[in-house]
């Protein structure tokens, strides 16, 4: 214990730190930042290195040690920030998705936002239909392939590159039959600008998904885009609410709810249950975030928002930036040539481009390119070991909304949309970003399989994507040493529970009421009895006010509470002296 307390002192006294943070294009930026460095000062290094000026979609995200994301906050310290130890890894992703990417002002921003979008969709996170997802695909292949050569591109190419989640031979000719009619003589830029044309018109165009469940338990996925706040089941959009009928956005523990006003005063409240605490609290600042960005004009507006009504309870928080209408002000503004763009061709079962960069600074050491290579299937035989796959339950507050029947529900902010042909379930949404090696993966994902006793097949694998609980847990619930289920974690609050944490809520008043008197009590002591020679302590003993309170109020009652303490203190004497004389033996 001795070493371990005295090894973390030593780290605490480093001044500088080690970072390395993964680009959209997979290559990896590394420096070296000091120990007081801000998040806007890493923040600029890697803007200034990739010569980008529209830098507000942007954000740095990084991963703790219990497998939750966070976006690094701009205005605090960074190794504060981090709970693992250094070296710190952190990726560069779109942060805030352009409403209108094609408004985009330059180039390089465009080809950064497409990389995004092109990740978006191979981890399963940008659900479309095969129709779209065919089009999408081979605009990827014209933009880093170029026009389609017989003798460059044998039959069946297009099925050695990894463009979703799941192929088949089927798309797989469709996305060949596109790219070799309908898009030949297409430049990178044109089939780029194309691409993010038809992705923004998806509906879950800009979604990071957030795993939750819903009123019935069943899993859900909550996301916030550039138009509003959407949920997102099986493969329909089963809940959509514009930014300006969202009024409210609070959490408390595992709870997250979203207060709404829609047509005719019509206020709803949506209520779902995250994974853990700290998954709800992420959740609730990205929506903060995301609101303040899309909904307000200026950033003079942006206010500190509270997760809770309750006094002394909850967290505060506020967004720090400029909102979408500044940032496309400001975008239009922007006069210089544009900066150079290399484009690489695609890597079999991965696309991994490359970008030129602009000039870099004097105190950035290298930059070393390495391709990532993400299995699926690990990906799913991890699901089972992933924090966002704790079963939880959701339930809803306000008589409107909980005397709506299970189809009204499903109808908040317009009709259910079937949004794809297939059931939502990104995997890069239960893997940390950015991912560990290759090799770290691999390891990790035959613990897995060792720790729960899987065998590894195609079958499991397809039941721990879509949740089907295994054996040993009833229900998808957890069991205790003797095997009984214990209680779902987000089960619905009884109502002696509900009273209970009112009172605990009362209790918690209570006491800050009761120190708050003690401290005015300990003041009150201060001005009377000590001798301290200060000056403000003397002008008030000085006015009138105070003297009469001394002689009147605090005087009699200094001479109450000493004469009762002399009274006890005779009472303590007399009966030591009984049992005294008692306990002397007769002679």
């Amino acid at each position: 214990m001795l070493s371990r307390f005295m090894s973390g002192s030593i780290r605490n006294l480093e001044r500088e730190y080690n970072c390395t943070v993964r680009l959209l294009d997979d290559t990896e930026y590394t420096c070296t930042i000091q120990r007081d460095a801000k998040g806007q000062y890493l923040f600029d290094l890697i803007c200034h290195h990739l010569n980008l000026l529209e830098k507000d979609y942007f954000g740095i995200r990084y991963v703790d040690p219990d497998k939750q994301r966070h976006w690094l906050e701009v205005t605090k310290s960074i190794p504060k920030q981090m709970k693992s130890q250094p070296p710190f890894t952190m990726c560069l992703r779109v942060k805030f998705y352009p409403p209108d990417p094609a408004a985009l002002k330059e180039e390089i921003t465009r080809y950064l936002v497409f990389l995004q979008i092109k990740r978006d969709l191979y981890h399963g996170r940008l659900l479309c239909k095969t129709s779209d997802a065919a089009m999408l695909a081979a605009h990827i292949l014209q933009a880093e392939i170029g026009d389609y050569d017989p003798g460059k591109h044998p039959e069946g190419y297009s099925s050695k590159f990894q463009f979703f989640p799941k192929h088949s031979e089927k798309l797989e000719r469709r996305i060949a039959d596109i790219h070799k009619t309908e898009l030949i003589g297409q430049t990178p830029e044109t089939s780029e600008l194309n691409f993010l044309q038809k992705a923004q018109s998806l509906e879950t165009y800009g979604v990071d998904p957030h795993p939750c469940k819903d009123v019935s338990g069943n899993p859900a996925f909550l996301a916030f885009t550039p138009f509003g706040f959407v949920v997102l089941q099986g493969n329909k959009r089963v809940h959509f609410l514009k930014w300006h009928e969202v009024t409210k956005l609070k959490f408390e523990g595992k709870t997250f709810h979203i207060y709404a006003n829609q047509k005719e005063d019509k206020k709803i409240i949506l209520t779902y249950f995250a994974p853990t605490p700290e998954a709800c609290k992420h959740l609730w600042k990205c929506g903060v975030e995301n609101q303040a960005f899309y909904k307000l004009e200026k950033s003079s507006q942006v206010r500190t928002v509270s997760s809770s009504n309750l006094f002394f309870k909850g967290s505060r928080f506020r967004y720090s930036g400029r909102v979408a209408k500044e940032v496309m002000e400001q975008s239009a503004k922007i006069k210089r040539e544009p900066p150079e763009i290399h484009r690489a061709g695609l890597v079999p079962s991965r696309s991994c481009p490359s970008i030129t960069h602009g000039p870099r600074l004097s105190s950035v050491p290298r930059t070393r390119r390495r391709a990532v290579h993400i299995s699926i299937m690990e990906g799913l035989e991890s699901l089972r070991d992933s924090a966002h796959s704790t079963p939880v339950r959701s339930v809803s507050h306000g008589d409107s909304f909980m005397t709506r029947s299970r189809s009204q529900a499903a109808d908040v902010g317009g009709s259910t949309s079937i949004i794809s042909d297939e059931a939502y379930s990104p995997s890069d949404s239960v893997l940390p970003t950015p991912v560990a090696e290759h090799r770290s993966m691999e390891h990790a994902a035959a613990a897995a399989r060792q720790t729960n006793g899987a065998s590894g097949s195609i079958q499991e694998e397809k039941e721990s994507e879509a949740g089907t609980p295994t054996a040993g847990e009833p229900g998808g619930g957890e069991v205790d040493s003797d095997g009984r289920a214990l209680p779902q974690a987000g089960a619905p609050l009884s109502e002696v529970e509900q009273a209970n944490k009112f009172v605990l809520s009362v209790l918690r008043l209570l006491l800050v009421t009761v120190g708050l008197l003690f401290a005015l009590l300990l003041l009150l002591i201060a001005l009377t009895e000590s001798d301290l020679d200060v000056a403000f302590l003397s002008d008030i003993r000085q006015t009138p006010e105070f003297e009469q309170f001394h002689s009147e109020y605090f005087c009699p009652l200094r001479r109450w509470f000493a004469c009762r303490l002399r009274w006890a203190g005779g009472l303590l004497v007399e009966e030591e002296r009984g049992g005294e004389e008692e306990s002397v033996p007769a002679e």
